[in-house]
């Protein structure tokens, strides 16, 4: 196996780290960063659209607002749990599914997670360029298209510092630029007039909690990559809570704001960065654009982050390697981006069903595998995790988990998202009494991605459990100082058999009091 040595790591102006172990020698920081990270992450234009989606496919003014509140908790507890596993681990997330699926299984899950952060990338990528274009009166998408994807690419290249820069200064641009918008939108049009104009309805209620639940749920598979260079001694309650707070209020703020948006009127549906640039007044549109570019910025570049983490951990299964050199990690970041950017250039005009749509589909993947990985991670495995093992597709993990990826292709399959019910021959006759209130055929709002994630599910498709792949070597958990510790062996991944949950006395209780990990 190579394991070619990254000597300066983060400490120097380049990031060199990719998918190796962070040595303690190298951690640095504290949980405060993430919640300046999530809190401008979010405090975008993108979040807003996800707001008003859930108005404009039927959701009451209040009731949306309420639901969004729902789905950003839920969504948010699920996506902090999969934060306070980078400080323990010091690994990007998604390398730890190996744990689960087996070292080259994995790939699986990578190959979503992948073709999310492409689609991220590049509906970030026309509404920064649009906003781009706007600031320099431009009428061709192009030239915003290609400024913007060449900024994310240089933030990406710099890597993990400059990432949380950008987060701090998200968080400081967003806080000033959309409260000004917000005032202008209370001084300028009737917001008490947007409450009641539509009864509600359990479908357009279910679909705004299933809009913000599906948000932050599609930052799980890559929230870890930026906490795996806190010290290991971090406190999971720290990092848990920082997380939680930074990227639930964030996300609130800006869904809230985009129901309001929505259900005043205007001309927000036909063009939203537009409508933003108005709203902003005579003499602040420029500014109100700059906001919506750094906002985006400051996402986007975890996006391509994230997007060549991932696909580095999909290749390196095959060719034995556990990390690469500058020149070949520079080539992937910007292949990656230039890819978003070829999908933007091309992207559909039907922007908001297509986006809504591209929400759901994300939640219908990433609940089954959220659901596998955080109970496998704490509950099973207790937070120990074989490190070698990651990087050996012969070792205590093997190549592939055929059962884990069985429950996960079974929890996959029963979500099916977005169709319109009618629009498979005979599913609504399939369609089970517990699911069936779940999908309404005026407005298409579907939850039945949720409804898999529970263990009960994935102890149905699993049988009699699923089995770990055993070598000779001892498994080598890790201590709280991140050394190797000699140990018992603890199995991983147990999921199928019900007395296996019931045994496990570790439960997500100890990340909300503080204390160092056990």
């Amino acid at each position: 196996m190579t394991t070619t040595s990254t000597q300066a790591g983060a400490s120097s102006a380049i990031e060199t780290r990719t998918i190796d172990r962070v040595p303690e020698s190298e951690r640095h920081g504290s949980p405060r960063s993430q919640f300046t990270l999530w809190f401008g992450a979010n405090m975008q234009i993108t979040a807003v659209v996800d707001g008003a989606l859930a108005v404009i496919f039927g959701a009451e003014a209040l009731a949306a607002i309420v639901g969004l509140a729902i789905g950003n908790i839920l969504g948010g507890i699920v996506m902090a749990l999969h934060s306070a596993q980078g400080p323990r681990l010091g690994l990007p997330q998604m390398i730890s599914s190996r744990v689960q699926f087996g070292v080259k299984g994995a790939a699986l899950p990578l190959l979503l997670v992948i073709l999310m952060y492409l689609g991220f990338a590049a509906t970030g990528t026309v509404l920064a360029g649009q906003a781009i274009n706007s600031m320099f009166g431009l009428a061709s998408p192009i030239f915003g298209i290609l400024a913007f994807g060449a900024l994310t690419a240089v933030v990406a290249l710099v890597g993990y510092r400059l990432i949380h820069l950008m987060g701090r200064i998200s968080t400081v641009v967003g806080i000033v630029g959309f409260g000004w918008l917000a005032l202008q939108l209370f001084t300028h049009h009737d917001v008490t007039g947007a409450f009641g104009q539509k009864p509600f309805t359990m479908a357009s209620f279910l679909l705004a909690i299933a809009l913000s639940a599906g948000w932050q749920m599609t930052y799980a598979p890559y929230v870890a990559d930026y906490s795996r260079y806190l010290p290991t001694r971090t406190p999971a309650a720290s990092t848990f809570w920082h997380t939680f707070l930074g990227s639930t209020l964030s996300s609130q703020l800006m869904m809230t704001f985009g129901v309001l948006v929505a259900a005043t009127g205007g001309n927000f549906l036909k063009n939203q960065v537009g409508f933003m640039g108005e709203l902003g007044g005579a003499g602040f549109a420029v500014v109100i654009y700059l906001v919506i570019v750094v906002g985006k910025l400051g996402v986007n570049c975890l996006n391509a982050y994230g997007g060549f983490m991932a696909v580095l951990t999909t290749v390196t299964a095959f060719n034995d390697k556990k990390t690469i050199r500058q020149p070949a990690r520079a080539l992937l970041i910007l292949a990656f981006v230039a890819l978003s950017v070829v999908i933007a250039v091309a992207a559909s005009q039907d922007f908001l069903n297509n986006f809504r749509n591209f929400v759901l589909v994300l939640l219908a993947a990433f609940v089954p595998w959220s659901a596998v990985n955080l109970v496998d991670y704490y509950l099973i495995s207790k937070e120990k995790v074989d490190i070698p093992a990651l990087y050996d597709p012969k070792g205590r993990y093997g190549a592939y988990n055929g059962v884990a990826l069985a429950c996960y292709a079974f929890a996959r399959a029963g979500a099916d998202p977005v169709h319109e019910p009618g629009d498979v021959p005979g599913r609504d006759r399939a369609m089970d009494g517990r699911r069936r209130h779940l999908v309404d055929r005026e407005s298409g709002a579907d939850l039945r991605p949720l409804l898999p994630a529970g263990p009960a599910d994935l102890e149905r498709a699993g049988g009699h459990g699923l089995p770990r792949r055993r070598s000779r070597a001892r498994a080598v958990p890790l201590d709280s100082g991140g050394s190797r510790a000699a140990g018992r062996r603890t199995p991983s991944l147990g999921l199928g058999h019900a007395t296996n949950l019931h045994r496990g006395r570790l439960s997500l209780i100890h990340l909300f009091s503080e204390g160092k990990p056990s």
